[in-house]
């Protein structure tokens, strides 16, 4: 309340003193309090963490396996309660940690290719569907793509009734529920999991991202500044989706201050914890490489 209070009087001030060297002062004085505020208020709470282990991976599937099996039946069941599709063969996965209960509140994966027989989501089942060719992904070295996808937020990380609403699984923000000036409300994990794939994208030198979504979560996302370029039409996969755009110029050049201070916070974290990351995953490549036993044979 006091927060909400103090944002009040700055944006009146602000309004009073108009385009004059004071009113340059003041909103940069405000931008600065407010891009403090939210990067502190996410770090307090909530902490991007890479699956650089076999148990952290599982844990990634067993939310997805909640949301997009349990809960929003876009798949079907599996016995071992674990969804894991081909693409994973080739992904990194970040989630986000909620810091005082040390559950894990929510996950979304970077689809890498490197080799040419591996497909980005996008290419193999809605290629058609991108009508920027210019921005068709098959333009591009495998090595500077990646796709955006299976972002998953646990139902009991939506308690609140502003996040009770369909879409809020995948990350879609109520609009109608936030302000500009009520930052305290922002839903932090699903701007934390975007921010963990776009650093995690950033800082493993990956030039153009992709991503199939409902345009309403375009829209949500452009609220805090995450301004995604739609290159082809809505079509009918898992629901009405289009196919998206980004890139690291897109992104930095509209967001918006605080959470560009936010996401280089989440930088930081990510860029210490890659290269574990990437040792688990030669360690994992050298074990699938390793010829069979004759004994076992």
């Amino acid at each position: 309340m006091l927060m909400a209070n103090k944002q009040t009087m700055m944006s009146n001030l602000t309004r009073r003193v108009g385009k004059t060297k004071l009113g340059k002062l003041v909103k940069g004085y405000q931008q600065l309090r407010e891009a403090n505020y939210i990067s502190t208020h996410f770090g307090s709470y909530l902490s991007p963490v890479m699956a650089s282990s076999q148990e952290l991976r599982e844990a990634v599937f067993q939310i997805r396996h909640k949301v997009y099996c349990d809960e929003l039946k876009f798949e079907p069941k599996k016995p071992d309660g674990l969804e894991v599709d081909e693409f994973d063969d080739f992904s990194r996965h970040c989630l986000i940690r909620h810091l005082n209960s040390d559950e894990l509140a929510g996950t979304v994966r970077i689809v890498r290719p490197l080799q040419d027989n591996q497909l980005l989501p996008i290419e193999k089942y809605c290629l058609n569907s991108i009508t920027r060719h210019d921005l068709n992904p098959q333009n591009f070295d495998r090595k500077d793509i990646c796709e955006i996808s299976r972002l998953a937020v646990p139902a009991q990380f939506r308690r609140r009734q502003m996040d009770r609403f369909a879409g809020a699984a995948t990350g879609v923000i109520n609009q109608q529920a936030y302000s500009e000036t009520e930052l305290r409300c922002f839903p932090f994990i699903a701007i934390g999991l975007y921010f963990a794939a776009a650093a995690t994208a950033i800082e493993s030198n990956i030039a153009h991202a992709f991503v199939m979504m409902e345009p309403r979560l375009a829209r949500s996302m452009s609220f805090v500044g995450i301004k995604f370029e739609q290159i082809g039409p809505v079509v009918d996969y898992h629901g009405k989706r289009a196919p998206y755009y980004i890139n690291r110029e897109l992104l930095m050049d509209s967001l918006k201050p605080g959470f560009a201070v936010m996401l280089n916070s989440i930088r930081d974290s990510i860029r210490g914890q890659l290269p574990a990351v990437e040792t688990f995953f030669d360690e994992e490549l050298r074990h699938l490489a390793k010829p069979m036993p004759l004994s076992a044979l």
